[in-house]
This record gives C-alpha cells, sequence and structure tokens, in this order.
C-alpha cells in the first residue's frame, strides 16, 4: 500500500496544525479512567498524550487544538506543564457524556481555517509514522491483524477511498484496509465535512462517529482521501486494559530508550552521543519545567 499526490492546489500545502479529539469517559479503560483523561494513559510510564506530543513536535508541527471533556483541567494542567513548542488551544465539549466524537469534531469547526490533522487521543505510535501524513487527505490505514477491530476501508487500484466500513462491519476484499484513526484534511476537504457535520448535529444525530461522515462523503464522491500506510512501524489502540497491556509488550524499549537520553544529557556526554540515541529510535524527551 502507498500513496500519491493529489492535483488540488491546497494538497500541496505542509499540515503544521492537529487537531485531537480527547473528550471521552474512555469508559472501557476503568478503572484507569474513574479520575483520569484516557491520553494520560501510561505506556510503560509515558502518558499517551505525552507521546502524540513528542510526535508531532519532531515533524514541526506548530499548532495543537484539544478538544476536552472528562477530567479536561488534567489535560489542560499537563500540557501546561509540559516543555513544548506547539501553539497550544482548547475546545470544551459540555456534552462529552452524552455526545460521540463527531459532535466534538463539531464543536472544533470554528478553531480550524486550514489543514490540519485529526487524531484520536488513544493512539500510541512512532512518530516515523507521521512522515506520510504531512500533506493533506491522507488516511492512516493497516492490513487487518487479528487483534483489530472497528472500521474498515476499501481501496482501489490507485490507492484511493472508495468505501467505508463501519463498526462491526466486515468486508474480505483484497484491498480492505483498517482505518488507524489518523488523518489529514485540506481546508477544501474540511469544508466540505463542516456542512456534513452541520447536517448531522441539526438532525440529532450527536452520538455517531465522524466516520459516518466519511463514509456518506465517500459515498457521493466528496472525500478523496489517499492511503497511507502504517504497516511498517508500531502503532496500537488503547481502548481496554487488555489493550494497554499489548501495546506495553509492543512498545517495551522505549522506556529503555528514555532511560539511555536521560543518562547520556545528565552526564554532558555532548550532542553527538545524543543524537545517536535519538537516531537509534529514541523520541525526544520532553522534560517538565523547573520549579522557580
Amino acid at each position: 500500500m502507498t500513496s500519491y499526490p493529489l492535483k488540488h492546489p491546497q494538497f500541496n500545502d505542509q499540515v503544521r496544525t492537529a487537531l485531537l479529539l480527547a473528550a471521552g469517559t474512555g469508559s472501557r479503560l476503568e478503572p484507569l479512567t474513574d479520575d483520569a483523561p484516557k491520553c494520560l494513559t501510561e505506556v510503560n510510564g509515558i502518558p499517551i498524550l505525552e507521546q502524540q506530543v513528542r510526535c508531532l513536535e519532531q515533524w514541526g508541527f506548530e499548532r495543537l487544538i484539544v478538544v476536552v471533556g472528562h477530567q479536561g483541567d488534567q489535560i489542560r494542567d499537563f500540557l501546561s506543564a509540559t516543555v513544548s513548542d506547539l501553539k497550544i488551544s482548547f475546545v470544551e465539549n459540555p456534552l462529552y457524556r452524552t455526545t460521540n466524537n463527531l459532535y466534538s469534531l463539531w464543536l472544533a469547526q470554528k478553531a480550524i481555517d486550514r489543514s490540519f490533522l485529526l487524531l484520536e487521543c488513544d493512539l500510541f505510535f512512532e512518530a516515523d509514522l507521521l512522515a506520510g501524513m504531512l500533506r493533506p487527505d491522507r488516511i492512516a490505514l493497516a492490513t487487518p491483524r487479528p487483534w483489530m477491530n472497528g472500521t474498515t476501508v476499501t481501496l482501489d487500484d490507485s490507492q484511493g477511498v472508495v468505501a467505508f466500513q463501519l463498526g462491526g462491519d466486515t468486508t474480505h476484499e483484497p484491498l480492505a484496509y483498517k482505518t488507524v484513526n489518523i488523518c489529514s484534511l485540506s481546508l477544501f476537504t474540511w469544508q466540505r465535512v463542516r456542512r456534513r457535520l452541520d447536517a448531522y448535529v441539526s438532525s440529532g444525530r450527536v452520538n455517531d462517529y465522524y466516520e459516518a461522515v466519511f463514509r456518506d462523503m465517500t459515498l457521493d464522491g466528496a472525500f478523496n482521501a489517499r492511503a497511507v500506510s502504517f504497516d511498517d512501524g508500531k502503532w496500537y489502540e488503547i481502548d481496554t486494559l487488555e489493550d494497554l497491556h499489548a501495546a506495553e509488550m509492543m512498545f517495551a524499549d522505549l522506556r529503555v530508550r528514555d532511560a539511555r537520553i536521560t543518562q547520556i544529557a545528565g552526564e554532558g556526554r555532548g550532542f553527538s552521543e545524543l543524537f545517536r540515541a535519538v537516531k537509534d529510535g529514541a523520541p525526544p524527551v520532553l522534560t517538565p519545567p523547573q520549579s522557580a
């Protein structure tokens, strides 16, 4: 699975803004989410949100918009205490207990005025995987594995999305792939999405997933995303305690690499050795600011 460039002029813009949907209660991760937001769940000691910020910074993102709801103050406090060059803003979803991510996306529409990366707060992934997502109108996909569930898409021979199969729907077509819940949207496509979101919310369909909008738009020929394969790197969608355990097994090396970088930096052994440690696969370390 590969991707190829689209011809609309806006598709040449590099994506520098990210929108993170983090309002949900994460009920399937209870008791970890009883008193904490899902995105602060730790994978081998690293909060999901911290890893996502690392990945965005590594690729030069400039702005992060976060839709918050459940334990939103903890997310605000965490990001306030995080050393980051990202310009961070928040959108509040006061109805997070009774709505789904389609409604959160709808609430964020006034904050988005350019192409952006849309991602969900339960994804733990390697930074290198974002390399293909820096152009608008891309969708991250993976070859289905036994542990995956949820939405799949069907591709044509040019790696374009031609159909969405939502939720428990299954397909055995050879060009069907699992969505990774990361996509990039051009402003042109976002304007189309906004109109569909308005229609859904106006009709009371606030408990749908935003992928329902993508499905409808694809059927109408109004959603023209191209595939980006996530098969060559590590990623995990963490919805349950079982998912968390599997993710910690998959990313067991992250704690070791972080300790190595911290040790090198603390001993002052120079940028060359620190660079080698990062190049070997460790993401950059975010250090909380020192108190005055």
